[in-house]
């Protein structure tokens, strides 16, 4: 396999998609594990978390690396998640995650905002909640709190283009 070169530069904001193996559905159940896993990338690895979603088979993720390469994070969290993954299912080996995962730098406002509306419409885009108000798997709830969306944003589909998102 070839070497991907990822563009970096410290104080960039990214957009991630991560894939699990063969697109099988089991973060949801497995939350708990995500989120032990990227609370020790960041102890490590300081960034800030931006934007998230977690859906059965993928995650999206807003994310401001402090010092550390974006790969270098991505890698921490998969390999932190299958260890403990597999030690909780009893598997001693297998694939968890698609090789790689995919980014977006975040150009300006109007892009963060993009992606953040994408983020927290995919529940709904994916047919798992009627709208991004009753998925619990997202950071949706806290941007109402703090006025960046009506608790009935979402109802209808935004406009944009899905070749944008990456997934």
């Amino acid at each position: 396999m070839s070497k991907l070169r990822r563009y970096y530069e410290k104080g960039h904001t990214y957009f991630v998609t991560c894939v699990t193996y063969k697109r099988r559905s089991f973060l949801l159940n497995h939350e708990d594990i995500l989120w032990s896993s990227i609370a020790y990338a960041q102890s490590l690895m300081p960034f800030d978390l931006i934007g998230w979603v977690i859906m059965p088979e993928h995650f999206h993720f807003v994310v401001i690396p402090q010092e550390n390469d974006l790969s270098d994070i991505m890698r921490r969290i998969k390999m932190k998640f299958a260890g403990v993954y597999r030690s909780e299912q009893g598997v001693k080996c297998g694939r968890i995650w698609q090789h790689r995962f995919w980014d977006h730098i975040i150009r300006d406002e109007t892009d963060l905002n993009r992606h953040l509306d994408y983020i927290h419409y995919n529940p709904t885009k994916h047919k798992i909640a009627a709208s991004p108000g009753e998925y619990r798997f997202s950071s949706f709830r806290d941007y109402v709190e703090n006025g960046y969306y009506e608790p009935d944003w979402g109802q209808r589909e935004p406009d944009w283009n899905d070749t944008w998102f990456g997934e």
